[in-house]
């Protein structure tokens, strides 16, 4: 790597609501991670309290987990990959010395590292990676396509949650949001046709309708419950928006035996009326969470899968990139995020 000044450009988290774009020490790689000069970091909601709600680990750090990069420095245990090569990664970093861990779920890992969050990630010109977390790319994606395969993983992970999708049947994803799209157009390849996508964004709910949903519908126009119980319930529901009266609804929506698949974050307690929790018990419904994107062997079939939506087509992101912005612009890309009237998705920062 040709740098002789041993520094590089970083976002840092300083304080709250304190992004500094300034010059910091360029990492240092251990004999088993790479160094990866990065292209392309997306804002993930994640990081909205990291730089915003002091809901950082600590001060300073660099945060940044979604992202694309081309390796420029090998440790010397590396064989398996080059330099030039492109490639993302995935940001955990599992300690594999756990229960879980030994039984093949690094996402449940009880002394998980995470790049961007407990140690410095992507929001800079270099990042260092664990060569095992290294996840080629295909040279007809581009850096910014590449940096959303992590939010794709995160969608396949909450569609398998589900089991064996079986292709004839339907489902609702409630969230309009990145990760919603996401996982509809992944419902989409595995088979899926009739999947209804709901929002109070018609923005969002138009680019929902033209990546592939069968049926738009807007919450706050009609009565979902209502709607549903007159056309039919679904067999599998996600929820994707994390909001918590909606974390009630979505057991309303499901069909008997059907699937609730909660993907989005509760930020606020969630009740549940009585009358449909009874519906777990009277539907025998299966009600699962899902947590990240990753299996075994690790990082996990999420992460190739991903890779190859994206080389094929059959998962489409530039549509999602509603904003892309330098480096040096630092805070602002996250109030251009925050700011509803910006329509914004995914908001990526460019580093060229």
């Amino acid at each position: 790597m040709s740098n002789t000044t041993n520094k590089m450009k970083a976002l840092v988290v300083e304080d709250i609501n304190t992004l500094t774009y300034k010059d910091v020490s360029i990492p240092q790689i251990n004999d088993d991670e790479v160094l990866i000069k990065v292209k392309a970091c997306g804002i993930c909601g994640s990081d909205i309290p990291r730089v915003k709600n002091n809901g950082v680990h600590f001060y300073p750090i660099i945060v940044g987990h979604e992202f694309s990069g081309e390796i420029v420095e090998l440790g010397k245990n590396v064989t398996s990959y080059s330099l030039g090569d492109r490639v993302t990664a995935a940001p955990l970093i599992p300690c594999n010395n756990c229960d879980n861990c030994y039984q093949g779920n690094p996402a449940m890992c009880q002394h998980y590292s995470f790049i961007g969050s407990r140690q410095n990630g992507a929001m800079a010109e270099y990042v260092a990676v664990p060569a095992k977390n290294i996840v080629p790319i295909a040279d007809n994606v581009t850096y910014a396509q590449a940096a959303c395969i992590e939010p794709i993983t995160v969608a396949i992970h909450g569609v398998e949650r589900a089991g064996a999708i079986d292709s004839g049947k339907s489902a609702i994803v409630y969230g309009c949001g990145t990760i919603g799209i996401l996982t509809m157009q992944c419902l989409k390849a595995k088979g899926l046709e009739k999947i209804y996508v709901i929002d109070i964004d018609d923005y969002k709910l138009e680019l929902a309708k033209n990546l592939g949903a069968y049926e738009v519908l807007n919450s706050t126009k009609i009565n979902i419950p209502e709607y549903f119980n007159k056309i039919g319930k679904v067999d599998y529901v996600y929820e994707t928006a994390g909001v918590n009266f909606l974390q009630s609804q979505v057991l309303e929506l499901a069909k008997k035996g059907g699937h609730v698949i909660y993907i989005g974050t509760a930020h606020k307690d969630v009740t549940i009326p009585a009358k449909s929790f009874e519906l777990i018990l009277r539907g025998e419904l299966n009600v699962t969470g899902s947590w990240m994107s990753y299996s075994a062997p690790f990082p996990g079939n999420e992460w190739i899968a991903a890779a190859e939506y994206l080389q094929t087509g059959k998962v489409k992101v530039d549509e999602i990139i509603t904003h892309k912005i330098p480096l040096s612009d630092g805070i602002k890309a996250f109030d251009i995020l925050l700011n509803k009237k910006n329509n914004a998705l995914k908001v990526m920062y460019y580093m060229d």
